[in-house]
Order: C-alpha cells, then sequence, then structure tokens
C-alpha cells in the first residue's frame, strides 16, 4: 500500500483554509526583502535574538527586542495597528515563536519570518550593523 495515500487527503475547501490560517501566521525571507526594497509600511520587523547577535548584524529596518523583554512597558511606544514580522536564528530557534505569542497576548497582530536570520544570509540579503 502506498504510504502517501494512506491517508487521504483533505478536501480542497479543507486544505485552502489550512494553507490560508498558516499564511496568516507566517511570511518568509523573500516577501520581507521585497517589501524593505519596495518601501513598504505598515509592519515592523522585530529581532528576538541577543543584544549583541542584533549589533553584530540584523535585518535591516529591524528593531532588536528579545522575547525574554517583551512587556507592556518595552512595546509601549510601538504602534499596535502595525504589523510584527518576528524572527530569530532560524529553523532551529523558538524565540521568535516565544515573541509572537507574547505580542499576541499584549494584543498585536504577528507573523514569523520562517528560515529567521539563518535564511536571511542564505538568500544573500544585505545587513545592518
Amino acid at each position: 500500500m502506498s504510504l502517501v495515500l494512506q491517508t487521504p487527503a483533505a478536501s480542497s475547501e479543507v486544505a485552502r483554509t489550512h494553507f490560508l490560517n498558516k499564511l496568516s501566521l507566517e511570511t518568509d525571507v523573500a516577501d520581507v526583502w521585497n517589501d524593505i526594497q519596495n518601501r513598504m509600511e505598515g509592519f515592523y520587523i522585530l529581532d528576538a535574538r541577543s543584544e549583541k547577535a542584533y549589533r553584530d548584524g540584523h535585518v535591516p529596518r529591524a528593531l532588536n527586542l528579545p522575547h525574554s523583554l517583551i512587556s507592556a512597558e518595552t512595546t509601549a511606544v510601538l504602534d499596535p495597528t502595525k504589523l510584527m514580522v518576528v524572527y530569530c536564528w532560524g529553523p532551529n530557534c523558538n524565540g521568535a515563536a516565544k515573541a509572537c505569542a507574547k505580542l499576541a497576548a499584549l494584543g498585536f497582530r504577528v507573523k514569523e519570518m520562517l528560515g529567521g536570520f539563518e535564511y536571511w544570509l542564505k538568500e544573500g540579503n544585505p545587513l545592518e550593523h
């Protein structure tokens, strides 16, 4: 028996809903870089890594707020109507997920940048220091 076909595929409507929900919580490096290049507004880029890691190089326009420091006080200066695009080191780091959970609890809309800093570098995109 086929391992691929062993579990029946979802209906097209279930699949559509699933992937739209997934896209509502994620974005990728290419989309972020495209929007930076086109000077798109309406979102913050948040680096959830340590201050030292941020100083050593970060995504252009990114603000540094380590996930452990996120609170109502540390986010008070941020516009709550803007989307927060959050990243950490990469696929093996859960700092962005922790940051997204904390920001969402504070009422912010959030998306995790898939691949994080690792994939930003792999794509050959520039850094700010």
